[in-house]
């Protein structure tokens, strides 16, 4: 997300999270500590800092220490450290999920989350990866798919992408009883909790399709794939888009704080 909205949406979203009746916990990496909780400075830190703030999964975690680097963390770096400092609940914009193409190249996201007993809340996998086979990678390693007042596993920036949620629930509550369940069974593998962008910032499966093919096109182009893969696609649709894209991505982050500290809020209560 480019600067400064990236700043300006980070500050809604706790904003949102304290309307709600939960506590924000935003986790960086700021001179090599990991922190839980930004304050201002730290937040504007991050956000504004750069090249120099590195993207950092879990496997990165004991370089950024050692390095005293700061960083952003992905989903399967957060979900460690949150987990640790014994937070319940995660809200993101998509998780990272199977790339597109003939070799295998899986995100730590996933493996990450069928470790972790965190209520994962999110708008499905990136639309850039191979949905399919993230869903099935899904299914295979025990990881609940939730979806939040829909059928279908939301495809990030489109409410629908044809596969099927393991159970619809409507409202917090349901949420928190399949969470309960879960801890009294001992489960490990998160609970992931889909939500679908807003209708009126969603984008059309059409539109998504042409500007994810030139994306695509423009990265093989410039040899672009590993970890700034993801970054290159969702910036160039943004450009192709009208910045359509990075509306709907807005749009979605701010409903999935919402949602995520409705279920937090209700979770400390019960």
């Amino acid at each position: 997300m480019p600067r400064p909205l990236n700043l300006e949406t980070a500050r809604r979203l706790e904003q949102f999270v304290r309307a709600e009746g939960a506590t924000p916990a935003t986790i960086a990496i700021i001179e090599g500590k990991i922190c839980v909780g930004l304050g201002g400075e730290q937040l504007e830190k991050i956000a504004m800092g750069g090249g120099h703030v590195h993207k950092i999964s879990r496997r990165d975690l004991p370089v950024a220490v050692a390095r005293g680097w700061d960083g952003a963390t992905t989903v399967a770096s957060t979900v460690w450290i949150a987990e640790r400092a014994g937070i319940k609940v995660f809200a993101t914009g998509g998780i990272g999920g199977v790339h597109r193409g003939v070799l295998p190249d899986v995100s730590a996201d996933l493996p990450e989350l069928a470790r972790t007993k965190m209520i994962v809340v999110c708008s499905g996998a990136k639309s850039v990866l191979d949905l399919p086979a993230t869903r099935e990678w899904l299914e295979t390693h025990g990881i609940t798919v939730v979806g939040y007042g829909c059928d279908e596993m939301p495809a990030f920036y489109s409410r629908q992408s044809g596969l099927l949620v393991d159970v619809r629930v409507d409202a917090p509550d349901e949420v928190v009883d399949l969470e309960r369940a879960r801890q009294a069974l001992e489960i490990e593998g998160a609970l992931m909790v889909a939500v679908p962008v807003p209708a009126a910032q969603e984008i059309s499966f059409e539109l998504l399709r042409e500007v994810l093919a030139e994306a695509l096109a423009e990265a093989e182009k410039q040899r672009i794939g590993g970890r700034e893969l993801t970054p290159f696609l969702l910036s160039h649709m943004s450009e192709q888009s009208g910045g359509a894209t990075l509306r709907a991505n807005v749009a979605l982050l701010e409903n999935n704080a919402r949602v995520a500290a409705g279920i937090a809020a209700l979770l400390a209560r019960r």
